[in-house]
């Protein structure tokens, strides 16, 4: 007998909060497709994405995920039509504005990630205000990379290390993996463990190219609007399925 999908509680049974990973990243994919399979403009995915950002941020906080890493707006999507980027960055201050009382009630700290300075002055005010409003958060970190690109990071990681080395505050034979590392927007945390990418694409695209080094990688064909609780569970019960040996035996 063939037996159908598992339910969320049989999902949510078969988990071991003890082996959960510590860093979830995010590729959030698929909000234009969305919509366009419902005969909708654009924007109407991105503000349903919204949504379903907020549900993962509350999933991953309530089953003790503790970095949580959401990939929003790529250097490359500056590429996209002036209004359709205007519209994203007018949901992004809509969304710190209205939704950072909830990351205060819920003890999470808010981090933007990526070249902030890149952005408008009111995004970037909104970004500023959110981060020392959740500063002291200690149960989750959020971490939301905003005109974004690995590759960059790793040359802006690469120019911070030769201004160090040429002002006298780093030796030049010092630098490790672990140094190079606090170089990163990420600077201290822990790379990620599992990242999660939805809408079938398989591609990194551009994302935490150094911190994904050992990443377990789950892909999903559905579209983020529709990523719900089942899916997160589905994505961590594989990773913990997975053996994990960093190049070893």
């Amino acid at each position: 007998m063939v037996s159908g999908p598992l339910t969320e509680e049989q999902l949510l049974n078969m988990l071991d909060r003890s082996r959960l990973p510590k860093h979830v990243a995010v590729i959030m994919d698929g909000n234009g497709r969305w919509a366009r399979d419902r005969g909708l403009p654009r924007i109407s995915g991105h503000r349903a994405g919204i949504e379903a950002t907020r549900r993962v941020i509350e999933d991953c906080r309530s089953l003790g995920i503790k970095i949580l890493t959401l990939f929003a707006f790529s250097v490359e999507n500056w590429k996209r039509p002036k209004s359709e980027v205007s519209a994203l960055m007018d949901l992004l201050k809509k969304y710190l504005r209205g939704e950072t009382h909830k990351l205060i009630e819920n003890d999470i700290r808010f981090k933007a990630i990526g070249r902030i300075n890149g952005l408008s002055d009111s995004v970037q005010k909104e970004i500023t205000m959110a981060t020392q409003r959740t500063k002291n958060g200690k149960e989750m970190m959020l971490n939301v990379a905003l005109n974004y690109s690995g590759r960059i990071e790793i040359i802006d990681a690469i120019n911070k290390i030769i201004g160090d080395v040429q002002g006298g505050r780093l030796e030049r034979d010092k630098i490790t993996e672990e140094v190079f590392s606090r170089y990163l927007y990420t600077e201290s945390l822990p790379d990620p463990d599992l990242l999660i990418r939805t809408s079938g694409e398989e591609r990194i695209s551009n994302f935490l190219l150094w911190q994904t080094a050992y990443a377990e990688f789950f892909v999903t064909s559905v579209y983020w609007p529709d990523f719900r609780r089942y899916h997160l569970l589905e994505a961590l019960v594989d990773y913990q399925k997975r053996k994990r040996r960093f190049g070893g035996l």
